[in-house]
């Protein structure tokens, strides 16, 4: 084994400073956390803040309310640490109070505008269409109204109290939460473990609240933070305008109109609750501040580039010669990447369409009929994706839709399980599960048959699954959905699940959350989520294709030992030919939306029916032609 010793320069600060990595758990961010003073800093003045208030008649020295009429306006004294007002009121325990009034207004105004906004925000964002247009039309109204003025209203209407109060800030920030949660719903409902958590049979609910809701507590934590600062300030100026609290509840605005009513006396009144005020909506920032850069990690990618311009010394080893697992000892294998190297000009691909699919029989479990799937164009036209495609798969078999990358097969795919995204649509055709028509029900009726007739394997190991749910919750949510079985019993079955897709350890594994899995894992774990509601066809849609090449085989060898051992239908879509030859019984050939061909797997390698297919077929390079130029 030979070594090498290289000097590698980091590269340009400008171009390529390495970039923050989101914290994978809740200790990590902690961990981050502490590192960083001023965070930690503002964690101690709102601790100090928080045990005044809580004690505040531990602390105080007297009841806020307590008059004596010989300390009036007097200054600071051993009795009165920072003197009284007109009434004789000790200013000290007036403070400490006000910070229990301070926290109460905004705890529970920034709790009311989660409530109102989260859940507007997570469902425009989800629903989309018209839904959306019409709610971000609303919050666009509602952000341009001044956020004083709504209070003003508000008070004006209902009155004073610190419930008002409470209600009245709530409503200032509620559309500020519902336009984050939106706009981190939209970039949440396209990613694969939303389509993962539809078909295993979660409604539209579940996945809003289960799966979408709890990958905005990072973002919400750190508004929630900085709104509960923005509340301090909010309930002091109403107070210091006698528009918040009564004058018979302490509060740090109360005390600052006081004193500047006073100011020409006594200009030392308005120290203490400026400088409570200053501190804790500082340090309320500061905290929102500390958790964003916790959660991106964003402070340890600056930390990072400290090393920019400096050597770092790599060595690397050389693999022993024939190491290298070649796949093509089992199969004939393809480059992965087929749409570079397979006829994809309009020169080299064949004049005339015409397909030879093989009619349905009657042992069909999936039968697709004419199916025409198109995309709207902004200038009121269409493009078709898929033109007219008939395919079917019967009970135990293994069908592969093969065909370059944009071919139309994923299409497919989402036809039959009724997830073609926002702006395509099914045209025309029939899915037939079992004779009965998905395409010419409802949505919901569609759906209701994903997680337990239908299951689906992404391409994705890591983004099938919800990535703040363990792996065991994320499983016994679907048994008891499906089966209506126990938690205990769904434990069980997930763990049987587990250990059917060659999980080691099946009953600690649930108890950790997908990225602790490698990737070839984390498909075990996918496959055996799709499992869960025991489905006919189960769709494996490129789904060993971001793995290596042993993985890769373990996991083909996964699913030809399940499609034996339960007898299920699988459709397997790839653009690897050596995927194809391995587990296929049967290959359709799709080109620009056109199943071309339809045949037995031998019968397409050994005699290809079609132009198209024969050119996807000599495009493979054989490992006796080193120096032979493709043929496109």
């Amino acid at each position: 084994m030979s070594t090498q010793v290289s000097a590698v320069t980091v590269g340009d600060p400008a171009a390529s400073s390495p970039s923050g990595k989101q914290a994978s758990s809740a200790v990590q961010a902690v961990k981050r956390l502490a590192t960083q003073p001023s965070t930690l800093i503002a964690i101690v003045i709102i601790a100090i803040v928080v045990i005044c208030a809580v004690f505040a008649p531990l602390i105080a020295p007297y009841p806020p309310d307590q008059t004596d009429t010989s300390a009036s306006m007097s200054g600071p004294t051993a009795a009165h640490w920072l003197g009284a007002d007109t009434l004789g009121r000790d200013l000290f325990s007036q403070l400490i109070y006000g910070a229990r009034t301070a926290l109460i207004v905004a705890v529970g105004s920034v709790a009311l505008a989660m409530l109102i906004g989260i859940p507007m925000g997570l469902i425009l964002g989800y629903k989309g269409g018209w839904y959306d247009r019409l709610g971000s039309r609303i919050m666009d109204m509602a952000d341009a109204l001044p956020g004083l003025m709504v209070g003003f209203v508000v008070i004006a209407i209902l009155g004073r109290g610190i419930g008002i109060l409470i209600f009245a800030i709530g409503l200032i920030f509620c559309m500020n939460f519902a336009r984050i949660a939106r706009a981190i719903t939209l970039g949440e409902r396209k990613k694969l473990y939303v389509d993962s958590a539809t078909v295993v049979g979660h409604s539209n609910t579940q996945i809003i609240f289960r799966q979408v809701l709890p990958n905005l507590a990072g973002p919400m934590a750190v508004q929630g933070a900085v709104f509960l600062g923005s509340a301090i300030k909010l309930e002091a100026a109403l107070s210091f305008l006698g528009l918040g609290l009564s004058d018979d509840q302490p509060s740090w605005g109360g005390m600052l109109r006081f004193a500047a009513e006073n100011q020409a006396d006594h200009g030392w009144m308005v120290i203490a609750p400026g400088l409570a005020i200053v501190l804790t909506v500082l340090a309320f920032n500061l905290l929102g501040d500390g958790i964003n850069d916790a959660l991106s990690g964003r402070r340890h990618s600056r930390m990072k580039r400290s090393l920019i311009g400096k050597k770092v010394v790599v060595q690397a080893a050389d693999a022993p010669a024939g190491a290298r697992t070649d796949v093509a000892s089992r199969t004939a294998t393809v480059p992965t990447d087929t749409a570079r190297t397979a006829p994809a000009s309009p020169a080299a691909a064949p004049a005339v369409v015409t397909e030879t699919a093989e009619p349905a029989t009657a042992s069909a479990v999936l039968n697709l009929c004419d199916l025409t799937v198109v995309a709207d164009r902004p200038d009121g036209g269409t493009t078709t994706l898929v033109n007219a495609a008939n395919l079917h798969v019967n009970k135990g078999e293994i069908l592969g839709i093969l065909g370059e990358s944009g071919s139309g097969k994923s299409m497919i795919a989402k036809s039959a399980l009724g997830l073609l995204p926002a702006g395509v649509r099914l045209e025309s055709g029939q899915v037939l599960l079992n004779g009965k028509d998905l395409a010419a029900g409802s949505q919901k009726d569609h759906h209701a048959v994903l997680g337990g007739q239908l299951g689906v394997v992404f391409q994705n190991p890591q983004a099938n699954l919800s990535p703040v749910h363990t792996v065991g919750r994320q499983m016994t949510q679907v048994l008891q959905a499906h089966h209506s079985m126990s938690r205990a019993a769904a434990k069980a079955r997930a763990a049987e699940l587990l250990d059917l897709v060659g999980v080691d350890e099946a009953p600690r594994r649930l108890t950790q959350y997908p990225y602790q899995f490698s990737g070839g894992m984390a498909q075990r774990v996918a496959i055996g989520l799709a499992l869960a509601g025991e489905p006919e066809v189960l769709i494996a849609d490129e789904a060993t294709s971001a793995l290596d090449v042993t993985t890769q085989a373990q996991v083909l060898d996964l699913l030809l030992n399940l499609r034996e051992e339960m007898g299920m239908a699988i459709i397997a879509i790839t653009h690897d030919l050596g995927v194809a030859a391995e587990i296929c019984d049967r290959v359709a050939v799709v080109y620009h939306g056109d199943v071309v061909e339809t045949a037995p797997v031998t019968e397409i390698f050994d005699h290809p029916g079609h132009e198209y297919t024969a050119r996807l077929l000599a495009s493979h390079p054989a490992a006796q032609d080193r120096n032979h130029t493709l043929e496109v």
